[in-house]
């Protein structure tokens, strides 16, 4: 079943999500690896992409960071619960986040943030059960718990499907964490908390990957720094037509450099 933003891309909007999938279905028998294949493939995508890993890289290979440093682990995870926050609507500070006084979307996101680590076992083995448990613990306290870690409908099922399948390949760690992160920002698949699940989620790919295994980067933050490209280019996903998913790959790699910025370890807590 082809992804929910590779319909975009080749059959431009459609007013359901049943609809975008059945008008490809037949003619686009593609499998998660193979759109991978073909997303990475768009002009200038490897070299951006490339261009943000080595940029990780250094900063991870020039502190030696990749075995050591929980303080600044913890730290990175505060800075990208806020920047998530500020992006769904928060209105609460860094500051606030940091005294434990923050709004509820800031609650939310701190929540979700204090179990990305120990979900990244749990991402590479069973995909979907590691996003039911995010929405689980985003949706706790304000959805009954029939919805809690469920697809909305059989829709939402079938791209959550989708996801797992990206998840489970070999293809290079950014491009699927760019990927999964528009696939669930503009499918929605569940019933609340989509956008901090969709940023947690990228998150959680590059600490499950090994290229951020102590999970320094901040994209949040690199996605909060550059927040017009970012929701211009998320709305581009939604409404479809042709480019949408090759600009939101270009943007992610300008975000994923961005966040390196934000790391601790390049901006130590003040």
């Amino acid at each position: 079943m082809p992804s929910y933003l590779v319909v975009h891309q080749e059959a431009g909007y459609l007013p359901t999500v049943r609809r975008r999938l059945a008008s490809v279905s037949a003619t686009m028998p593609e499998s998660p690896a193979a759109v991978l294949t073909r997303l990475h493939s768009l002009e200038g995508v490897p070299s951006a992409l490339a261009s943000a890993r080595d940029g990780i890289d250094a900063v991870l290979r020039d502190r030696g960071l990749r075995r050591t440093a929980p303080d600044l682990t913890a730290e990175s995870l505060l800075r990208g619960a806020h920047a998530s926050a500020v992006l769904e609507g928060s209105a609460s500070t860094l500051d606030d986040v940091r005294a434990g006084t923050g709004d509820e979307i800031a609650s939310v996101s701190v929540r979700l943030s204090t179990e990305l680590l120990a979900l990244a076992p749990v991402l590479r083995r069973s995909p979907l059960q590691a996003l039911a448990r995010l929405h689980t613990v985003a949706g706790a306290g304000s959805l009954p718990e029939s919805q809690l870690g469920r697809p909305r409908d059989a829709d939402s099922a079938a791209l959550l499907q989708v996801v797992a399948g990206m998840l489970a390949t070999d293809a290079p760690a950014l491009l699927v964490a760019a990927v999964v992160h528009g696939e669930l920002q503009a499918a929605a698949p569940f019933a609340s908390h989509n956008g901090l699940i969709a940023r947690a989620t990228e998150r959680l790919v590059l600490v499950a990957r090994g290229l951020d295994e102590k999970s320094l980067i901040v994209p949040e933050a690199g996605h909060l720094a550059l927040r017009p490209a970012y929701e211009g280019t998320l709305g581009g996903l939604r409404e479809g037509g042709p480019g949408g998913v090759h600009r939101w790959l270009l943007y992610a790699a300008e975000a994923y450099a961005a966040g390196t910025e934000a790391s601790p370890v390049r901006t130590p807590k003040s």
